[in-house]
């Protein structure tokens, strides 16, 4: 197939099987929070959060169509955020791990300056990872873990999100896999 004068290739798809997030295998880009006795006092299997940069949002999110699939990815280098499905209900999150830099003397690769103001390094293509998450749990991702998604199966799911009341204003930086890397993630699942 010939590709016509301005005209770009369609980005190569890699597939990606999900991994099932538990505390372990999370633990690079977060923790996974599952159901604790009532009473039980505050300890490391808690949400670890920072939400000291603001005034913390929490609030239900109606999502339609997110296909098994993802092109961008973003980060918030300010915060953690908390994300679950209301009912349990299984979805997929496309993850790298958090890549902001204090100084750009931290790096000496391709260190790129947000319109956010903070420096980073963009996530790379092998590192992208998928996790399935089943279940009563959530997921709390760590200041700067690069994420794609909620992603799930049905034409719409409701999930709660916990961030700061200007996150997606001020803190929100997208990295475009397609027009940067040239690829699109497939969920083989």
């Amino acid at each position: 197939m010939e590709i016509s004068r301005g005209q770009k290739p369609a980005p190569v798809p890699i597939t990606l099987k999900p991994i099932e997030a538990t505390p372990a295998t999370f633990e690079e880009f977060g923790q996974v929070v599952e159901a604790s006795p009532d009473g039980k006092l505050f300890g490391p299997e808690d949400a670890q959060l920072d939400l000291s940069r603001g005034i913390p949002r929490l609030y239900i999110m109606k999502i339609e169509k997110r296909p098994l699939k993802f092109a961008t990815i973003t980060h918030h280098a300010g915060v953690t955020q908390c994300l679950g499905s209301i009912g349990g209900h299984e979805w997929y999150l496309g993850v790298a791990k958090p890549s902001v830099l204090e100084n750009s003397s931290d790096s000496g690769k391709n260190v790129v300056k947000s319109s956010c103001g903070h420096l980073y390094e963009p996530p790379r293509v092998e590192e992208v990872r998928v996790f399935k998450i089943s279940g009563p749990k959530f997921i709390k991702l760590n200041r700067g873990t690069w994420h794609a998604g909620p992603i799930f199966k049905p034409e719409a799911m409701d999930f709660y999100n916990l961030e700061l009341t200007d996150t997606n204003l001020v803190d929100h930086t997208t990295h475009h896999f397609t027009k940067e890397n040239g690829v699109v993630f497939l969920i083989d699942e």
